[in-house]
């Protein structure tokens, strides 16, 4: 497993973390470009114009290299770095699931809700099983994952989650095989790595509902 929190497959493209000097595959780093001003700016789509530049997706890494020059050395120029650069990498992978969710709530592909997930489960239509880091360790051992690979994200909180599903607060969620899952599970293991639950097991003691 990478140290984003993933997988590795070997027939997955590499590229080279600035911080550990490990190659791994991309979809466990986050992209990095230099902008016209000579800003760090992190791509979370992979999308900007110029040369990549690749940090695990940790917390730790991203700090060490905005504070060791690291992002200089690799673009081979002086490079601004902005403050809170891992709060804002934080933030912007955080509204990437959200919306990457949400898409798959619009395309049939996703359901929260105690009841409905506890269907899917039962009917092997879920994949992945979606539960608030911050419900209640009680009301969410009544369900369990799916058998296989990538079968439980853990990382997001009942209001992320809710956001995704235009609720307030949401504790169970699930996906189906297929459609958007693999990019929804791929962006939460960034975002686990950012926040240290790697497991993605992370919840409270809070009793709370969908909402």
């Amino acid at each position: 497993m990478t140290r984003g929190g993933r997988e590795k497959d070997q027939d997955e493209p590499e590229r080279k973390c600035i911080a550990t000097g490990e190659s791994q595959p991309k979809a466990g780093l986050i992209r990095f470009c230099v902008g016209p001003d000579g800003m760090v700016v992190p791509d979370v789509l992979g999308k900007l114009p110029g040369r990549g530049v690749y940090v695990t997706a940790d917390r730790a890494l991203i700090d060490r290299a905005a504070k060791k020059g690291l992002f200089s050395r690799a673009a081979r120029q002086p490079v601004k770095v902005p403050d809170g650069l891992a709060d804002l990498v934080e933030r912007l992978t955080t509204q990437r699931v959200i919306d990457l969710l949400s898409l798959a709530r619009k395309a049939g592909d996703a359901v929260m809700g105690y009841e409905k997930v506890k269907d899917w489960l039962v009917k092997g239509t879920a994949a992945t099983l979606i539960q608030a880091s911050d419900g209640s360790e009680r009301g969410k051992t009544k369900l369990h994952p799916p058998e296989g690979k990538n079968g439980f994200i853990g990382v997001l909180s009942a209001g992320e989650i809710g956001l995704a599903f235009g609720r307030e607060r949401a504790i169970h969620a699930a996906l189906a095989a297929g459609g958007l899952r693999t990019r929804v599970v791929e962006e939460a293991a960034k975002l686990a790595g950012l926040r240290g639950q790697m497991g993605g097991h992370d919840g409270g003691d809070t009793a709370m509902k969908d909402t």
